[in-house]
């Protein structure tokens, strides 16, 4: 039910801000568990998508969102994540990735929509970048359909770094479900998941226009920071 007051009270400021347009919504089952991958262009791509789905969406977020800031985007973004109960993720322990990826798997189990930005960070500038292989792990110990999923204009809404949004339409497209059963025999298990997730990005791709970059987003916010860049 807090889920969806959330949703009614937010949905005029949000729909003020981003005009939001979904294409491709009925590639979202209607029940059972899905993974929703996604390019990750700003902090509101997890606004913006759990609004304009049906069905409950949980993404995993930076416990820092969790804690608002000091501007009214901070306070609004921190607000609405918690109260559509997306997963609080701390970074700075060890076993964040694998703790994460657990508790969506438990998530998936249960029948529930699961949020996945394979790129693990806000792309830099726009670009599309390499996959990390958790939802290549996450499709194959779940065994449901991932769901690729593009995010347009919600970088010109809130740029990253910037923390006054901005009027400017958002558009969602939903691409058709995938399975990867038959990948399962194809060779060690982190070259199947990485041959998942690889195909992920090529659908999230085809759906978003956007230039590809075959490194790490995280290895490419370290060159422009003047630290080193390059994770094989």
């Amino acid at each position: 039910m807090k889920y969806q007051v959330s949703r009614v009270v937010a949905g005029p400021f949000l729909r003020l801000l981003g005009r939001p347009e979904i294409t491709g919504a009925q590639h979202i089952p209607p029940v059972g568990g899905a993974i929703v991958a996604s390019n990750h262009l700003s902090l509101v791509d997890s606004i913006f998508l759990p609004f304009m789905l049906d069905r409950p969406l949980t993404f995993a977020a930076k416990s820092e969102y969790f804690s608002g800031g000091k501007t009214p985007s901070q306070l609004f973004a921190a607000a609405y994540m918690r109260a559509t109960k997306q997963l609080s993720v701390d970074r700075d322990s060890a076993r964040s990735a694998q703790d994460t990826l657990q508790a969506a798997l438990g998530l998936l189990q249960a029948g529930e929509l699961f949020g996945v930005y394979p790129e693990g960070t806000r792309s830099p500038d726009g670009r599309l970048y390499r996959g990390r292989t958790g939802v290549g792990w996450l499709a194959l110990a779940s065994g449901v359909p991932v769901i690729p999923v593009a995010m347009i204009g919600t970088d010109r809404v809130l740029a990253p770094g910037h923390t006054i949004p901005g009027l400017h339409k958002v558009g969602i497209r939903v691409g058709e479900p995938m399975t990867f059963d038959a990948y399962r025999d194809l060779g060690p298990p982190a070259r199947v998941r990485r041959a998942i997730t690889d195909d992920v990005m090529k659908a999230i791709q085809a759906l978003s226009g956007q230039e590809y970059v075959p490194m790490y987003a995280s290895d490419r916010k370290a060159e422009l920071n003047g630290g080193p860049g390059g994770t094989p």
